[in-house]
């Protein structure tokens, strides 16, 4: 692929996540295209230095990102390189970012607090062609980004439905989609649906519902209160959220599934940081699942390789195809 370069950090957990994109382009695209290494280094008063040994001059440029850094040096990161890439005359610099961070922090939800999800997207926007990511926090933090810039905000959903047909037909039969606020509700649904297209597509019939938790929060991290509304008595439920941080969320609504007569749990959530482990989280659920934008070394959990829907989100980018169908 003429003049395009993809970028990443070797000693970081994106560069796998680059590898198998570049895979994806070379073998189902049949379209070869470079991947390069960024060096990155810390001086000893801990400021980061960056090289990009390949000439990217009028080169057309994807950063991918890792998502599972630090997040105050995944943002410095990302504007030191912008600033690199624009000074060697880059053509154009677009950024992967397979998990956005600082997402959670997308409104005031107390006086004298940053908006923080717009203050990095005010830091990170100039210069930049566009950015692809998945599953945003909040759909509305799209806002946050100028027009001319797009920002392409890919799903995990038909990969995690495929997945858990294939991994867990037998327990679709009588399942309840849990959403675990009402916050993740569209969210939920959202999955509820891509399993009644798949059903359709291959002539089967099971019975779905949908369920939701409502919760109050005294604050951050913390929860006062849990009431299920919905049916999940004798049936299977399937919990469905964007992020799993520490889990505890998760456990408490497990525990509430069960005191109301669920028979099997599982959880998907597209990015699984596990802040905390996975121990206490295997213990309350017949099976965890997640994507690949964060990297997690337990075998236990289920993950679910998302970069084929970035390559093809770049490649139709570079193609000047039409991104939007894999919104679809």
């Amino acid at each position: 692929m003429e003049g395009v370069i993809l970028l990443a950090d070797p000693n970081s957990k994106a560069w796998d996540f680059s590898l198998r994109i570049k895979k994806y382009m070379d073998e189902v695209k049949e379209d070869l295209i470079l991947l390069e290494p960024v060096l990155i280094t810390t001086f000893r008063n801990g400021e980061v230095g960056i090289h990009v040994p390949r000439n990217i001059r009028k080169k057309h440029i994807y950063f991918i990102h890792d998502s599972t850094k630090d997040p105050q040096r995944w943002w410095v990161e990302l504007l030191l390189l912008k600033d690199l890439l624009l000074s060697a005359s880059a053509e154009s610099v677009s950024f992967v970012l397979p998990d956005i961070l600082y997402s959670r922090q997308d409104r005031k939800d107390r006086p004298h607090v940053p908006i923080s999800a717009r203050a990095l997207a005010n830091s990170i926007s100039p210069g930049l062609k566009r950015i692809i990511t998945m599953e945003l926090h909040a759909s509305q933090i799209q806002g946050f980004y100028p027009d001319k810039l797009p920002l392409d905000n890919l799903y995990s959903f038909p990969d995690a439905v495929k997945h858990f047909r294939e991994h867990h037909l037998e327990d679709l039969k009588k399942l309840v989609l849990v959403s675990p606020d009402a916050g993740g509700a569209e969210r939920t649904r959202s999955f509820l649906q891509r399993l009644i297209r798949a059903q359709r597509e291959n002539n089967e019939y099971n019975e779905y519902s949908f369920a939701l938790i409502s919760k109050i929060r005294p604050s951050a991290g913390e929860i006062e209160e849990m009431r299920l509304v919905g049916d999940v008595k004798d049936k299977n439920c399937l919990i469905v959220d964007d992020i799993i941080d520490s889990g505890t969320t998760l456990c408490k609504a497990a525990e509430l599934l069960k005191e109301s007569g669920a028979k099997k749990i599982f959880a998907y959530a597209t990015h699984g940081i596990f802040s905390k482990g996975t121990e206490e989280l295997l213990k309350n659920f017949d099976a965890i699942m997640t994507s690949n934008t964060h990297s997690i070394e337990n075998h236990r959990v289920e993950v679910i390789d998302v970069s084929g829907v970035f390559a093809e989100a770049i490649y139709r980018d570079i193609k000047g195809h039409s991104i939007s169908k894999l919104f679809e």
